[in-house]
């Protein structure tokens, strides 16, 4: 059966959901306890959550996602491990989420706000509890930022409401307690979408009284049939009666949320195959009603994709739907009929109301094609991107739990030989497992019956090689977290080349797209269309750019990408590398990133931009109580460490012979060891953007990277600089505030070559005891195998545009 609905499935997994009804996330300090992800009870009878059959399923299901042990006490090791920023993108990717509308009248202990929220998915609404409204009192400034409004009636009083009340009971109600005041309220402002809560959560609720056919006096109210009214919760345990207001009133709508995933697998199945049983798709709607912990938000997504598969197919077999109507359905649940009742844009980051909806907006989730294959990424030590493809129905029933084999030898390649330098200790000889990273899932907009999904390195499922990049950033970032409390943001600035064929003479050539100048108005022009369909792909895999133009050397463009929390940063890197290179592949050009594919232009890079964060406050940025040159005193250190340790860190940030051809003097690309407030000639910018006071700094600049560098790598070896700085106290001297070759004789020169950064590399303890020893030794390893191959083979460095 699974083969015969395969696109029905993918159709589930890859739709990206509008989550119609949530709550906003708690800051990792708040008392609110982790075991209320997992149940709505309180008190003492919280204590009882893991006898639960729903308790038992999500555990797995979480330590699943996250590679533990099932244990509540080994997830909440791995939560506190990672922070909340870490875990937050985990979950919220593997969800799928698109946009949220958000509930934020419910209080916890050290709530988010609701902007906040964007860091993890593009698009966030508000939906306003009339409860809350009620105690602030109504007013347009509230109102004009809202999509819709809840009651929580269902708890507090029931539904049996009295539609007819005039002006002056309502305003003697305010008077009265609350709970009648919540019956006059409901009836007062019911003219907007109303979302209702029903019975899970409150024990003080009276389940007789919350019955929706209590409704129908409101319901057949002729000054409300123009109200929308939602019934959340699958009306539990009312379903069926939901489902039949649903199909009688064409006010009524439906939605899931917290009956999936809190009851058991059955009791989710039936709740759902209850509502569909009158209750029209079009009526039907997805929400997590996530709440205070990212994994409310994973668990809500991950099993109401498992039901509705399973109810939908169910029906296909019974005859109620055909596949197509089935594929169709999906759509209509997870995204389209929430777009369409709260005729909502979630595009470009906002959310806000519209009339109509553009087809292409709503279609671009839906399955188009079955997907023939998944390519399994990694990116090595040399920094090049190398995949294993698996066909897609292997990939799913095995590759996607197990992983796939993968030789020792894949740390050990250079951008010359396919086989393991001398040095590295790593041979042909051991295997280690590729497992996929399922909240990197991403459809290929330009192959789409390919999906591509990043890599973690493990020597068995659940332990990672002590090898793998991704876990090398993991580690050390856990560091940082661990002691100060702190995590870092990285941003790219992705500068490339575009290369056209020309064959003459039985000779092929790839010389430059064009010859026009820095931010040249018809060199954009000129490659629009490539750079439109870059910028379309790179947005589909939620990958925010913030500028492109066009560069200073002939065909060379700039995609600058926003910044992100930097473990999400560096595998967005790798695939906005991708989609670049792709894209222009199939526009029959190539797109390098090689530091310096001409010597006699400008070179390429790919300089950082970071910054530190705690409680989602930049904490790079200075204050009233410390300021050095606009950073705090913990920016100050921990671009300090990176001061000292920056003849070490460029072995991973400028990796090939090819880096050092571009890291000269006057070309903006950092060749002395300094650093200036936006000083672009200084390898460290403290940089102060728009709408930063002058006198404040928010971020800082790496220039000294570049595009052969692998991402996960280099942002570990800048994480563990900074924590020596931090650990250390580390100062740093005064900024250069002109041109470093003006100083060229007081400065000191980076590295002029790779051996240099090397030697400093194999010196640098810090580096060996954060990032790990056998890793830095192979990394050694390489780099001292390019660098013989390519000063005895000079002219090997042009087949480097095909592998950079």
């Amino acid at each position: 059966m699974e083969a015969k609905y395969a696109a029905l499935r993918r159709a589930v997994e890859e739709t990206a959901a509008v989550d119609a009804h949530a709550h906003n996330l708690v800051a990792a300090a708040s008392s609110f306890p982790f075991l209320r992800c997992f149940s709505e009870a309180a008190g003492d009878a919280l204590a009882f959550a893991p006898h639960s059959l729903s308790f038992k399923r999500s555990l797995k299901d979480i330590a699943e996602l996250y590679n533990c042990e099932a244990s509540l006490e080994k997830v909440e090791e791995f939560r506190k491990a990672q922070g909340l920023p870490s875990i937050s993108s985990k979950c919220f990717q593997a969800a799928n989420i698109s946009a949220i509308l958000m509930d934020d009248g419910i209080e916890f202990d050290r709530m988010l706000k609701l902007e906040s929220h964007k860091d993890f998915v593009p698009t966030v609404g508000r939906v306003l509890r009339i409860e809350w409204l009620a105690e602030t009192i109504i007013n347009d400034v509230i109102a004009n930022k809202i999509v819709g409004l809840k009651s929580i009636a269902a708890y507090r009083s029931g539904l049996d409401i009295d539609p007819c009340v005039s002006k002056t009971d309502a305003e003697d109600s305010l008077r009265k307690e609350l709970a009648d005041f919540v019956k006059v309220i409901f009836c007062l402002v019911i003219s907007r979408h109303l979302l209702h809560n029903f019975s899970f959560g409150d024990k003080d609720l009276d389940l007789r009284k919350c019955n929706p056919l209590h409704l129908r006096a409101v319901l057949e109210d002729e000054r409300f049939a123009k109200c929308q009214l939602v019934l959340l919760h699958a009306s539990y345990p009312f379903s069926k009666e939901a489902s039949y207001l649903a199909s009688v009133y064409s006010q009524v709508y439906l939605d899931f949320g917290l009956a999936i995933p809190k009851l058991s697998v059955q009791g989710m199945t039936s709740s759902l195959k209850e509502l569909l049983e009158l209750a029209p798709i079009k009526k039907v709607m997805f929400s997590t009603d996530g709440y205070a912990f990212p994994e409310t938000y994973y668990l809500g997504a991950r099993r109401a994709r498992d039901v509705v598969y399973r109810v939908l197919s169910a029906a296909c077999e019974d005859g109620d739907l055909s596949i197509q109507e089935a594929i169709d359905a999906v759509e209509d649940i997870f995204r389209r009929n929430a777009l369409d009742l709260y005729k909502l844009n979630v595009a470009n980051g906002s959310i806000h109301q519209k009339t109509t909806i553009p087809d292409s907006r709503i279609s671009t989730s839906c399955v188009e094609q079955e997907v023939l294959f998944v390519r399994i990424v990694w990116n090595d030590a040399s920094g090049q991107h190398r995949c294993r493809v698996v066909p897609a129905g292997r990939f799913y029933e095995i590759a996607k739990n197990k992983g796939v084999g993968l030789t020792f030898a894949s740390m050990g390649m250079t951008s010359f030989c396919d086989g393991p330098a001398d040095g590295t200790n790593l041979t042909g000889v051991g295997e280690i497992r590729l497992m996929p990273d399922m909240s990197t899932i991403l459809r290929l907009p330009w192959s789409r019956r390919e999906e591509m999904v990043m890599a973690d390195m493990q020597i068995r499922p659940g332990e990672a090689w002590e090898y793998c990049p991704r876990y090398a950033l993991r580690k050390v970032t856990k560091v940082l977290l661990d002691e100060f409390n702190v995590t870092m943001k990285a941003g790219f600035e992705n500068e490339f080349y575009l290369r056209r064929k020309l064959v003459s003479e039985g000779h092929e050539r790839w010389v430059p797209y064009d010859n026009s100048s820095y931010c040249s108005t018809s060199s954009f022009d000129g490659a629009s269309s490539i750079l439109q369909e870059v910028y379309s792909s790179l947005e589909e895999a939620d990958i925010v750019v913030e500028q492109l133009h066009a560069e200073a050397g002939k065909g060379q463009f700039e995609v600058a990408l926003k910044y992100v929390l930097c473990t999400l940063a560096a595998d967005n890197l790798i695939y906005a590398r991708e989609i670049i290179k792709s894209v222009a592949r199939k526009h029959e050009l190539i797109a390098t990133f090689l530091p310096k594919p001409d010597l006699n232009d400008i070179g390429s890079g790919s300089h950082v931009h970071l910054s530190l964060w705690k409680n989602d406050q930049n904490v790079f940025m200075g204050s009233n109580e410390y300021n050095y040159y606009g950073m705090s005193n913990v920016g100050e250190q921990f671009l300090a460490g990176v001061y000292h340790h920056l003849p070490s860190i460029l072995a991973f940030t400028a990796p090939h012979p090819n880096s050092y051809d571009r890291i000269q003097p006057n070309t903006w690309s950092g060749a002395y060891l300094c650093w200036g407030k936006e000083n672009r000639e200084a390898p460290l910018r403290t940089a102060c953007p728009p709408g930063v006071p002058l006198d404040m700094v928010s971020n800082f600049e790496i220039k000294s990277f570049d595009g052969c560098a692998n991402p996960h790598l280099e942002l570990a070896a800048i994480v563990a600089a900074g924590i020596d700085g931090l650990r250390r106290g580390l100062k740093l001297p005064e900024p250069i505030e002109s041109n470093p070759a003006d100083y060229a004789s007081k400065l000191k020169r980076l590295p002029q070559d790779l051996l240099e950064s090397v030697e400093s590399l194999a010196a640098d303890k810090t580096l060996h005891e954060l990032i790990g020893d056998k890793l830095i030794t192979a990394i050694i390893a390489v780099r001292k195998a390019e660098i013989d191959h390519y000063s005895k083979n000079p002219g090997a460095f042009g087949d480097l545009i095909h592998r950079y």
